[in-house]
């Protein structure tokens, strides 16, 4: 990684994470008017993958040939990043409390850390091992403890921490010429259609209801927070895939730990739900333990002399 993408990939992935935080304020007025869970991200992953389909062709002029080659990829984005991941999730909250789902499907960078460790027979740094601590102590904080429920909810959570966890593997691998807007179009839309299959043939609670409902400050059409849903979404994915590959999949799953500081914010600003100081405190704990995170990412930047004849360039990328 050259060392100017470390603070421009955390600006992204931060922007990633605000954008993702908006999905539970917008998408709980839909579910209280009745929408069931499976219905609103399906229809929210295909009009998001829709929106980005003209910056898709934009990005893809010559470059055909890189989505042939990186179909697999997509793929993988589509059923474990976009559809799995989802669906084992909302057979988890059907089990257990929400808040015990959140907590464990976030552990995912716990997973990524203990997969380097076994992957290079080291063990990770001081740095990345009180960031895991901090920041999973921050999680615990603003989501709450676990408890409750049964066995087989929290091995779907588990599940859909793997789930999550792959997402971020998936994300960050070489794109090999892939934009990233390509590979969330892709991944979007091919979600969707698999997440929409899975409803029709009965696998999950699939409903819809057109109805004016509660948003905003006020009472709006239903396709007004789904529209904006779906625009954070794109956003979200778009910007997540492109802090991945400038940060490599470890360092941007525990940036992703963001999306429950900002959920817990937009609850508060468009919903009205309380925000007390512990939330405040685990926000401020998730930063510490990115931030130690990071630190270790600053420690791996090779330092590269620059040639007195040649203007100083920005090193070649990993």
């Amino acid at each position: 990684m050259a060392s100017n993408s470390l603070p421009t990939g955390l600006a992204v992935g931060v922007l990633a994470s605000l954008a993702f935080g908006t999905s539970g304020a917008l998408v709980k007025p839909l579910m209280e008017a009745g929408w069931s869970p499976a219905a609103a991200v399906t229809v929210r992953a295909g009009i998001a993958g829709l929106l980005l389909v003209p910056f898709a062709l934009a990005a893809m002029r010559g470059r055909w040939r890189s989505a042939w080659q990186g179909r697999w990829r997509i793929l993988g984005m589509a059923l474990i990043g976009v559809a799995g991941t989802q669906l084992v999730y909302f057979a988890a909250i059907q089990r257990i409390p929400v808040s015990s789902g959140l907590l464990i499907e976030y552990l995912a960078p716990l997973l990524l850390v203990a997969g380097v460790a076994v992957g290079t027979r080291r063990i990770p740094r001081g740095t990345v091992l009180v960031g895991s601590a901090v920041a999973v102590a921050g999680l615990v904080l603003i989501i709450g403890p676990v408890g409750g429920g049964d066995v087989l909810g929290y091995l779907f959570a588990g599940l859909a921490a793997v789930g999550c966890a792959l997402y971020y593997v998936i994300a960050a691998r070489p794109a090999h010429g892939l934009p990233p807007v390509v590979f969330a179009c892709g991944g979007l839309l091919i979600g969707s259609l698999a997440l929409l299959l899975v409803g029709v043939v009965g696998l999950v609670p699939f409903e819809f209801a057109l109805v004016e409902v509660d948003a905003l400050g006020g009472v709006v059409p239903w396709w007004v927070p789904l529209l904006l849903l779906a625009g954070t979404t794109a956003v979200g994915y778009a910007t997540s895939i492109t802090a991945s590959q400038w940060l490599g999949s470890r360092l941007m799953s525990f940036v992703g730990m963001l999306e429950v500081v900002f959920a817990s914010v937009f609850a508060w600003v468009l919903l009205g739900e309380a925000l007390g100081p512990l939330q405040l405190l685990g926000g401020v704990l998730i930063l510490a333990g990115i931030a130690f995170v990071q630190a270790e990412k600053r420690m791996d930047v090779p330092v590269e002399p620059v040639p007195a004849a040649v203007d100083p360039a920005p090193a070649a990328s990993r």
